[in-house]
């Protein structure tokens, strides 16, 4: 039973069936509700598993697009005949457009809903590996970029969905492990574009078979991507009827005017917040960086493992995603978000040094081992810093609190992967992933200082013991209440 709270001008009392209920008889709380005689007030529905797992498909599908030409780097710049600084730009591309896009499409989906921002972010995930279909000739490197730059636009009305699409459908109990499940589906994607494009564009000499190879690459991402573009179109729902918890509901019979700007002002007067902000920033940004450059670093030690290197990303991403859905789970049952956090954080700065100091080391199988207990932990962070920031910012939108996060860490991305890349070009591997692990010592310290001022948990507290106005008073709307003159 899920019970956010009853609204009514008297104390509850427990029934023999198991329903409690007001000395008035007005309010009772059976199953995944809150009822009175006249309608419920909140709810909690079914299909907001469908909700958040259609949403994971499509991310996973973006962020698929997002690796395929990193993890086989060398394959494209023999292919197109560019550099290596070209087919990094193609995964860059992402960081670097969601900069400047990420306040107005944050502003839509808080004025909008979640609707239109499912039915672009899919369209153009759908469009852009629509064209990138045509760029299978060795000629057309434009034409893939500019495919590229239509799906990383669509990242933009992807990234900052999770916390949001938790907080409009799911219990309080259940918004940590909700959002876990939608970060989810983009880390699968993410282990899918470190395994898939190794597996199915071998390392070969003659350009004819890699155009084919390629195609059937291309082709097959667009026909998913547009089967999960059909599926939001008929499927995907901006709200439920009825708020999943008494502070939601409160929020929506708010008379207040919303104000993206005040509400951005508000984040940014926020302490706490800002150092997540450059905390999440850090870890996410190494990450980033070492997503898009594991290719080079790993056949670097190991030539002509493309392949495995494809696996060493995956490993690293499927534990991530073990990870993320433990501190989901364990969150939601301790609300300890603070002491995670920073536990997680440290453990990635560990796991960062222990695979620097053994990817030399001739042990492939090594290698293997050492990324999974990295990636446990880095990947695993990515959604703790969404919940964090959703708790540290109540009432904000999770949409411009998650917004902010994720600009931090496209800037720290872009930043990393290029001066990793230089290090690269000059000097070791080893000495570009000490680079790394020095920012995330620095982020683990600013974790450190972040006060657990947790608002939301707060605010859902005070709800279930603030009496509401009475069932007579209530109209119940669509993902509202209303009170009736």
């Amino acid at each position: 039973m899920v019970k956010e709270g009853i609204a009514g001008d008297d104390l509850l009392h427990p029934t023999n069936d198991g329903v409690e209920k007001s000395s008035a008889g007005d309010w009772v709380t059976n199953g995944d509700s809150v009822r009175s005689a006249e309608g419920q007030v909140t709810k909690l529905y079914t299909r907001r598993w469908f909700m958040v797992l259609l949403f994971s498909s499509y991310s996973l599908c973006n962020a698929f697009q997002w690796l395929q030409y990193g993890i086989i780097s060398n394959i494209f710049m023999y292919y197109y005949n560019v550099d290596h600084i070209a087919i990094d730009w193609l995964s860059m591309s992402y960081m670097l457009v969601y900069i400047p896009l990420i306040f107005p499409v944050a502003w839509l989906l808080d004025t909008r809903g979640l609707r239109l921002i499912a039915l672009i972010g899919s369209g153009l995930n759908c469009l852009g590996a629509w064209i990138k279909t045509g760029s299978a000739r060795t000629d057309l490197f434009g034409v893939t970029l500019f495919g590229q730059l239509i799906c990383a636009t669509a990242q933009v009305f992807i990234l900052g969905m999770p916390s949001r699409i938790a907080s409009v459908w799911f219990s309080s109990n259940e918004v940590s492990t909700a959002c876990s499940v939608g970060v989810f589906g983009n880390q699968l994607g993410v282990a899918v574009g470190f395994l898939l494009p190794p597996v199915l564009v071998p390392n070969i000499e003659d350009k004819d078979q890699l155009s084919y190879h390629i195609s059937i690459m291309f082709y097959g991402t667009a026909a998913v991507a547009s089967l999960l573009f059909v599926l939001v179109i008929f499927v995907f729902q901006n709200a439920p009827p009825l708020p999943p918890t008494l502070a939601q509901a409160a929020q929506h019979s708010s008379g207040d005017q919303y104000s993206y700007k005040l509400s951005i002002l508000r984040l940014l007067k926020n302490r706490n917040f800002i150092l997540l902000v450059v905390s999440y920033g850090l870890n996410t940004g190494v990450f980033y960086s070492l997503s898009t450059l594991l290719n080079r670093m790993v056949t670097t030690h190991y030539p002509g493992e493309e392949v495995n290197a494809g696996r060493i990303g995956l490993t690293i991403t499927v534990a991530g995603m073990c990870g993320a859905l433990i501190t989901g789970f364990w969150l939601d049952k301790t609300k300890t978000y603070k002491q995670t956090t920073l536990g997680v954080y440290i453990f990635s700065m560990v796991g960062m040094l222990v695979f620097t100091f053994t990817l030399d080391l001739g042990y492939l199988w090594l290698v293997f081992i050492t990324a999974g207990s990295l990636g446990f932990f880095m990947t695993g962070y990515l959604p703790l810093g969404f919940e964090f920031a959703a708790e540290l910012t109540h009432p904000e939108s999770e949409g411009t609190s998650s917004g902010l996060l994720n600009v931090s860490a496209q800037v720290f991305g872009l930043i990393f992967t290029s001066a990793q890349g230089e290090i690269l070009e000059k000097f070791e591997v080893k000495y570009s992933n000490i680079f790394l692990c020095c920012f995330l010592a620095i982020g683990a310290i600013i974790t450190a200082f972040i006060k657990s001022d947790l608002r939301r948990q707060r605010a859902n507290q005070e709800m279930a013991h603030i009496p509401l106005v009475p069932c007579h008073n209530v109209d119940v709307q669509y993902g509202s209440v209303a009170q009736r003159p």
